[in-house]
């Protein structure tokens, strides 16, 4: 091989992954263990101090998930990922580790409404504040900065209409204010967008999404891009402060371009706990072997259905940006120039009836509170995933009472339409 790096479809396929040593097994073996043996004192005491990588309880790593952990990593372009137990925990992890009490984050106010339940209530627990800003003037994220900020958080393509977020612009916000971007990359993909390409310092994933793709497995990832400089920042001083539990180690000094996903490891798998389990690792990464042809044919196929039901008479509007005649459009022709995604909603004429009557008509697509499957799949997200969330917040999100959500599976696109049509006949 040359120096060149290989094609996205061969690190889909072989980052991460070897043939095992011991066995000759090309699969990825899964390493169904709740601890590693030591090769003597000296070594397990080098692993607890950091002095060393390694294996030592399943919590914290495991030889399965790491090869997860490095495939993703390429795909992004980042410098390392933790896999953890789902997205929240994803999220979670990332700003515990960003974060200190009476701490605030700006987020994009269109996001997947888990997060904004997440956001608004959760974290009051830790004394994290989240302010919201309007994810289609980046202007207001600058407006609402503070001395006590610390993050800005997005989506790539917003869940559940398919807005497409202007990352470059956020990302010159943060950096003019020195703080970190963190973009939820779950609808996109690294297929489609890739954020550090476009100035994000941090991304995260749900992977029971599309990247694992086939509804089979809860997972999350945290992805760390190598370009923040958390040295000598005192405002994060769990990366630039020493650390007790490790002998005053320093994991900014030590750690380099990689030291907030030491961070996620040590301090929030660790003690926090949410880790992925070996078997939903083997299964995410045998979904992400064909993540490129999926999400093409996902992406197609939900072209062809908005398409239709752009024209359809029951249909008053379909938010998806792939359409010529979307807001988005010129954002996901920038970010997103393979296809807009899988996940799209649309605004049905006779409102919240008409909404609960193609919902329980529909025979093909399966009802249910998940996105990114291989089959097609609906939801009423007023209330169900964005049930929590008051009704202006609802509207903002995208998730009026009139409003159904489809997330497109591979199936042809022909017996989708006549589902749909049917439904809404």
């Amino acid at each position: 091989m040359t120096d060149r790096l290989p094609g996205f479809n061969t690190l889909a396929i072989h980052a991460g992954a070897a043939p095992d040593k011991t066995t000759g097994a090309r699969a990825t073996p899964i390493y169904q263990t709740a601890s590693f043996v030591f090769d003597d004192v000296d070594h397990a005491a080098s692993l607890f101090g950091l002095q060393a990588f390694g294996n030592i309880y399943s919590r914290i790593t495991n030889p399965t998930n790491a090869v997860l952990e490095e495939r993703i990593a390429a795909l992004e372009g980042g410098t390392a990922a933790v896999a953890v137990a789902s997205g929240h925990a994803a999220e979670f992890l990332t700003m515990n580790a960003l974060m200190q009490p009476g701490d605030e984050f700006i987020a994009a106010n269109k996001l997947y409404g888990g997060s904004i339940n997440q956001f608004n209530h959760a974290y009051k627990n830790f004394g994290w504040n989240v302010v919201w800003a309007d994810t289609d003037d980046p202007a207001s994220f600058e407006r609402a900065i503070t001395p006590r900020t610390r993050a800005i958080f997005c989506e790539s393509i917003a869940n559940p209409g398919g807005v497409v977020t202007d990352i470059a612009a956020l990302s010159d916000i943060a950096k003019r204010h020195n703080i970190p971007l963190v973009v939820d990359n779950t609808m996109a993909t690294p297929y489609l967008i890739r954020p550090f390409e476009h100035g994000a310092d941090i991304v995260v994933h749900s992977a029971t999404k599309f990247l694992g793709g086939h509804g089979n497995s809860i997972g999350g990832l945290v992805v760390d891009g190598g370009t923040f400089n958390w040295a000598g920042d005192d405002r994060y001083p769990t990366l630039s402060k020493p650390r007790p539990e490790y002998a005053e180690m320093v994991l900014a000094e030590n750690f380099g371009n990689f030291a907030f996903a030491i961070a996620i490891r040590v301090l929030g798998l660790r003690d926090l706990g949410p880790a992925l389990a070996p078997f939903n690792a083997f299964l995410i990464l045998n979904g992400i072997e064909t993540l490129p042809l999926r999400m093409q044919r996902h992406c197609d196929n939900a072209l062809a259905i908005a398409n239709h039901l752009a024209h359809h008479p029951a249909v008053a509007w379909v938010s998806y940006p792939g359409l010529e005649t979307d807001r988005y459009h010129g954002l996901a022709r920038r970010y997103s120039p393979l296809g807009s995604g899988a996940v799209f909603t649309i605004g049905l004429k006779g409102g919240y009836e008409a909404g609960v009557k193609l919902v329980s008509n529909l025979q093909l697509f399966s009802h249910l509170a998940n996105i990114g499957d291989t089959r097609s799949l609906v939801i009423h997200p007023a209330s169900t995933t964005h049930r929590q969330l008051t009704d202006p917040q609802k509207i903002t999100a995208g998730a009026g009472p009139e409003v159904v959500r489809l997330s497109i599976g591979l199936e042809d696109p022909a017996d989708l339409i006549e589902d749909l049509d049917a439904a809404l006949a």
